[in-house]
């Protein structure tokens, strides 16, 4: 990982990808004191994984594929996840294949703004069924805008072959592809069964790290083996089961050594009003300061508190990202990847010591130690260069309305 994020004043130049590139140059201005960089897909896989933000995920079968992913990206959405699984049922699978593959042609041949595209094949059995579908019948290559596959129900059973066919893939349509596996088995779930068999993913992962991007966590099917449906008033760390998982999975595979890959946070079920049990998890002081009182009244008849809960406990437990069913949770994902001020002189004060050692924080309230807390600076600046820095005084409160009511586009 570099350890400085890139000033770079300009915007973007046709055909790159930058978060926040939908909203007014001068709302940028206002909001950022560090531009987010443009996404280079040659970045480092923790970089480019921690970039991913909200990855939005659509049914294959919808029949306007192509206009909702070309609308999604121009609402600020950088990666998506074409879903041939669970979205999709069993007698429509072969049709949804072939509309998938279409999308990803007319997106390759038409590109508009790029994105990051994967596709949830049923099983690696169809990795390079789609593959071939998307060469021409000639053999020549045809311009697609695949990024990689997400791979549900990722065992130590059907690791290899997995991965070896995304290896395949590459190789097949000439153009680098990346695999995000699903970790919702029930070895992975039981405790009896836990260490062992997330010792042998992380093996099989670390054979194949060149097109390992991120590792993603199948919340859902996590509580199904337990019956439970979380409510939308708490988080997935309430659920003790599934929060023991994430734990487990986190200190098998989430590791900020050589051996570790960033682990995206589990999708946020809930988007509409319901009758409540709970008083609401977002505090009023932060929306009073921002004259936004009717915009947190808004968030939280979404349950969008709740996500926001979430999001920070992610973060907080060592997971970056998070998968998302709803548009509308895009925007919270996002605002709260954004790095603050503080975060990023704290992580440069951190970064510029190399002995160790205690140094206050320029902001004089709190301890920065050198060592220990070199890794979270570290992630700080991957997400530094991915979602820019805010200027001093601006908050989540500030980038969540400006994502509310976007300005004209930049380009």
């Amino acid at each position: 990982m570099t350890t400085t994020a890139s000033h770079d004043e300009t915007w973007l130049e046709p055909g790159t990808i930058r978060h926040f590139d939908h909203l007014g140059p001068a709302t940028r201005e206002q909001l950022f004191f560090r531009h987010p960089e443009a996404i280079d897909r040659t970045w480092p896989a923790p970089r480019l994984a921690i970039a991913l933000g909200a990855t939005l995920y659509v049914p294959a079968t919808r029949p306007d594929l192509v206009e909702v992913i070309r609308k999604r990206r121009a609402e600020g959405v950088i990666s998506m996840v074409i879903d041939l699984e669970d979205a999709v049922a069993d007698h429509d699978e072969a049709d949804a294949i072939d509309h998938a593959v279409a999308a990803l042609r007319d997106i390759g041949e038409n590109p508009g703004a790029p994105m990051l595209l994967f596709v949830r094949p049923r099983s690696a059995d169809r990795i390079l069924r789609i593959a071939r579908a998307l060469k021409t019948p000639s053999g020549a290559n045809t311009p697609s805008a695949l990024t990689g596959f997400v791979v549900p129900k990722f065992d130590s059973t059907n690791a290899e072959e997995a991965l070896a066919a995304v290896v395949q893939a590459s190789e097949l349509l000439g153009q680098h592809l990346w695999v995000m596996p699903v970790l919702e088995s029930a070895a992975v779930v039981h405790r009896e069964t836990r260490d062992d068999e997330l010792t042998a993913l992380a093996a099989h992962l670390s054979a194949h790290r060149a097109n390992v991007l991120a590792v993603r966590i199948g919340a859902t099917d996590i509580c199904g083996y337990f019956g439970i449906r979380r409510d939308r008033d708490l988080t997935i760390y309430d659920v003790r089961v599934a929060a023991d998982v994430i734990a487990g999975i986190v200190n098998h595979l989430g590791r900020t050594d050589e051996s570790g890959f960033v682990v995206t946070g589990p999708v946020w079920e809930y988007f509409a009003d319901h009758e409540r049990m709970f008083q609401p998890m977002l505090r009023h002081t932060p929306f009073r300061e921002n004259d936004a009182v009717y915009f947190r009244q808004q968030l939280v008849s979404r349950d969008m508190d709740g996500l926001l809960r979430e999001i920070s406990l992610d973060r907080a437990n060592g997971l970056h990202g998070k998968t998302v069913i709803h548009p509308a949770h895009v925007a919270a994902v996002h605002a709260l990847s954004a790095v603050t001020h503080e975060e990023y002189h704290d992580a440069l004060d951190i970064l510029a010591g190399e002995a160790g050692g205690v140094r206050a924080s320029s902001y004089r309230n709190k301890m920065n130690e050198l060592k220990p807390h070199r890794n979270w600076a570290l992630r700080v600046i991957d997400r530094a260069a991915a979602f820019g820095v805010t200027r001093q005084g601006i908050g989540f409160v500030d980038l969540l309305t400006a994502l509310a009511a976007p300005g004209p586009a930049a380009r």
